[in-house]
């Protein structure tokens, strides 16, 4: 495998560059002085500001874009063989990476690399250890899947001493990494399109786990059944989290301000410690914020860092991200696309102001709606009212002859007021005859459900 020197720059050219994670990476190799290029379907800010640092990037993925200058090509798994660029570079023997096997290679140049791994949670709890680390004067470099407002996008490039960055378990890309410190949110049935199932996903986390160097450290959920299992023989040191004294870091004493904010004890090996006050909402914040801390503290960061920086961080975008009120409307955006996500957002929106909690769901891949369509209709029923727009394709063909109608018919027989309103438009014009002053609406899934309510505030 072609392997990436960040001492000596090269030609590396992205096929997909304004992606989340792949611009993060192009802008790592332009700090370092790499030439780049990239080319993309359509012109982003992400692009433009790729493009201000001198990355080259065509608006169109062709053949010619591929060239013999160049020593490496990365891609991501949403890119096939058919793909004219993918194929073009195959053709002409060009070293060829995924887009994890670069990450992989380039968090090997830094003395710590912190990986955040898990089903829920890997974007707020990465962020919340970058802002602890920032605070801590510690220059991370940080990788993270969501627009983070306090390092300006999804990556800071920073000193050699910490990189810190998400690590997603769909198509085992986070076999490529190598960290020094693994966090191991939670370990739950997800991405059914490639795992068979939760005991294979469970087996791609132990094999993870086996990734961290020998005399690291892996932050682990304590209330993950049987979690010694996916630690194996790993020889690492252990550090569990979770509601219950028995592990390292615990909270008790959970209260919410008049937003839904939580605020909690830190417990340190059964012994209070500090009171925690957070600046985002819900009770699985508590849980992300305590595997933040336990992070924070295997590299002795002041807890006067942490509790500063937890505080102060309001979320990530798409987060329970308040977009805007629209006569008297709460309008709150929220990423959430699986069952455990959801009833988690719903949950912290009991504790936020509200009259009627309207949910606008769009369902992400037919293959997750197909294998959970009883889990969705419960985690919905949470919500007052429940509006389904089309499932979100994705990379997907819907082989499985689902619709959202299927969850709409499920909370309809839990006698709950749901209805099945395919487009955009016709949500919009719902929500503007149905929603009273006083009301939340909350936009959620990881397709593009966010423009309804961004439409909405125009």
């Amino acid at each position: 495998m072609y392997e990436i020197d960040l001492k000596k720059p090269a030609h590396v050219h992205f096929i997909g560059i304004g992606g989340i994670s792949m611009s993060g990476l192009a802008e790592i190799l332009l700090d370092e002085k790499f030439c780049v290029t990239g080319s993309d379907a359509r012109r982003s800010p992400i692009t433009e500001h790729l493009e201000s640092l001198g990355a080259k990037i065509a608006y169109a993925q062709t053949a010619d874009n591929i060239t013999d200058g160049m020593d490496a090509v990365v891609y991501t798994a949403a890119i096939h063989p058919d793909n004219p660029e993918f194929a073009e570079a195959a053709k002409r023997g060009i070293p060829m990476l995924t887009r994890a096997q670069l990450l992989g290679q380039i968090m090997k140049h830094y003395r710590n690399a912190i990986s955040v791994a898990g089903t829920h949670g890997k974007t707020t709890t990465t962020s919340m250890i970058t802002e602890i680390f920032m605070e801590a004067k510690t220059d991370p470099t940080v990788s993270v899947g969501g627009m983070l407002d306090s390092i300006g996008g999804n990556i800071r490039v920073g000193g050699p001493d910490y990189f810190v960055m998400e690590a997603c378990e769909y198509t085992n890309s986070f076999l490529s990494f190598f960290p020094t410190l693994a966090v191991i949110l939670n370990v739950q049935e997800d991405h059914l399109d490639f795992f068979k199932d939760l005991a294979d996903i469970r087996h791609s986390f132990r094999r993870f786990v086996g990734n961290v160097a020998e005399g690291g450290t892996v932050v682990i959920n304590g209330e993950i059944e049987n979690w010694s299992e996916i630690i194996g023989d790993a020889k690492v040191k252990v550090i569990t989290f979770g509601h219950d004294r028995s592990f390292d870091y615990s909270a008790g004493d959970i209260s919410y301000d008049e937003f839904g904010r939580a605020s909690f004890d830190l417990y340190v090996k059964g012994e209070k410690k500090e009171r925690i006050r957070l600046g985002v909402a819900g009770e699985h914040n508590v849980l992300n914020a305590l595997a933040a801390i336990a992070a924070a503290q295997n590299y002795a960061i002041p807890m006067s860092a942490v509790t500063k920086a937890l505080e102060r961080f309001s979320g990530t975008h798409r987060r329970f991200e308040k977009k805007g009120v629209l006569d008297g409307v709460t309008i709150i955006d929220d990423y959430a696309h699986h069952p455990q996500e959801i009833e988690a957002t719903l949950l912290a929106a009991k504790n936020y102001p509200h009259g009627t909690v309207w949910c606008a769901f769009q369902p992400h891949t037919y293959s997750r709606t197909a294998a959970f369509l009883d889990d969705f209709a419960k985690a919905l029923s949470l919500a007052d009212r429940v509006i389904l727009a089309d499932i979100y394709a994705a990379r997907e063909t819907n082989t499985y002859g689902v619709s959202s109608d299927d969850i709409v018919q499920r909370l309809k027989k839990m006698g709950k007021e749901a209805w099945y309103l395919p487009t955009f438009p016709e949500i919009e014009s719902f929500v503007r005859e149905n929603c009273r002053p006083g009301d939340i609406l909350i936009t959620m899934g990881a397709g593009d459900i966010v423009k309804v309510g961004e439409n909405l505030l125009k």
